[in-house]
């Protein structure tokens, strides 16, 4: 019988140890790899062609919002559970739209983690208990969540995605290698969202993000 292959990726070496321990003690399950940013993870996918990515929101080098449909359109057979501490309804919406399987609060119960994997190596859906059971329906039942963000959703996805990047701290010749365009370009994008935001200035945006939860201010 073939084990589940998982790569783990989260910024916390501690948290990989932990997860790596806990999946070794399964007969059926075996960790192929580890990473500590969003690069490094996609870098990873596509070289060890996971079954299960067991995947942090909150990474440097490209979140693990924006990792997740590039690892889905190099991989697809990798399939995505997010393990994160974060239980805002627009973090759980933006990662099943974007194509991960399975969301689990990092502080549930070790055999919760280890459920989430086997039943989204079977191809079904799982979500933390935690998570408001009414936020689940109303996502399935509408198939696209309902704007939660206001100004946010006018902003293209790679606005959003430059959006993030600068509120993580990212500078304009860190995001254009990230995101492989060119600085002049960056400065576009973020010009066109600060004015769809109606944000005068980077302080501003960074207040912003906090309110609607794209930055956590808790310890992660």
């Amino acid at each position: 019988m073939s084990k589940i292959r998982i790569l783990i990726a989260d910024n916390h070496v501690v948290v990989r140890e932990g997860l790596r321990a806990l999946i070794h003690r399964e007969p059926d399950m075996e960790v192929v790899g580890e990473a500590g940013d969003g690069q490094e993870t996609l870098k990873q996918a596509k070289k060890l062609r996971p079954d299960i990515v067991l995947l942090d929101i909150s990474m440097p080098r490209l979140s693990g919002l924006d990792v997740i449909e590039r690892i889905r359109a190099a991989v697809e057979t990798a399939r995505i559970v997010i393990l994160s501490m974060y239980k805002n309804e627009p973090y759980i919406h933006q990662a099943l739209a974007s194509g991960a399987m399975g969301y689990v609060l990092k502080h549930s119960s070790s055999s919760e983690v280890i459920m989430a994997i086997r039943e989204v190596s079977q191809g079904k859906y799982f979500l933390t208990p935690q998570i408001n059971a009414k936020l689940i329906v109303r996502y399935f039942k509408n198939k696209r969540p309902a704007p939660v963000f206001g100004k946010y959703d006018l902003l293209s996805d790679r606005e959003q995605q430059v959006f993030r990047l600068i509120v993580e701290g990212n500078t304009t010749a860190e995001i254009a290698t990230l995101l492989g365009i060119s600085p002049k370009t960056i400065e576009k994008h973020r010009s066109n969202l600060m004015v769809k935001l109606d944000l005068p200035n980077i302080v501003a945006l960074v207040k912003y993000a906090i309110s609607i939860g794209i930055i956590d201010t808790t310890n992660d």
